[in-house]
């Protein structure tokens, strides 16, 4: 088989409707739109949301719409069976270190552990948050907890909120 043999399969494709070629072809005049109205003008596709003029539902209902905060303080989570796997006793637990071992994304992150799993391992981790869990888990295991500072916050570009 060469590469000038090549067909679709049988029944694969179908032909092109002509349409507006004179009457006797059966899809002349106007061409399978009927007759008059905005679906029959050239240009006359309306939004799926269009309701004739009316206020459309979406605008009608403006609290399931809901909103985004914009001063959420967004955090990434690692959880202490992780830490286990990763890190040997003794070790120090830092947003770097967490980013050299695949934890996290980057070292700039703001880092919340959570207590999932267990630990056996004395860790000294470093991060801006810790569940109440968390913090419980690694002081039994012999590690020490430090929570580093939140950086100033600073509202992120955008719309500021609207106050009623």
């Amino acid at each position: 088989m060469r590469l000038h043999e090549l067909r679709p399969a049988k029944g694969a494709t179908k032909k092109r409707k002509k349409v507006g070629r004179g009457d006797s072809s059966g899809r002349g005049k106007t061409a399978g739109r009927g007759t008059k109205g905005q679906k029959s003008r050239s240009g006359g596709n309306i939004p799926p949301y269009f309701e004739g003029g009316q206020l459309p539902l979406v605008r009608r209902l403006p609290r399931i719409r809901g909103f985004v905060n914009i001063f959420k303080t967004q955090f990434s989570t690692v959880n202490l069976d992780r830490l286990n796997e990763r890190f040997d006793s003794g070790d120090e637990v830092t947003p770097t270190t967490l980013t050299e071992v695949g934890l996290t994304k980057s070292p700039n992150e703001l880092v919340r552990v959570l207590g999932r799993g267990e630990l056996e391992k004395a860790l000294t981790v470093k991060a801006h948050g810790f569940s109440a869990s968390a913090r419980a888990k690694i002081e039994a295991a012999g590690g020490s907890v430090e929570e580093l500072a939140l950086p100033a916050s600073r509202p992120k570009r955008g719309r500021r909120p609207r106050h009623h």
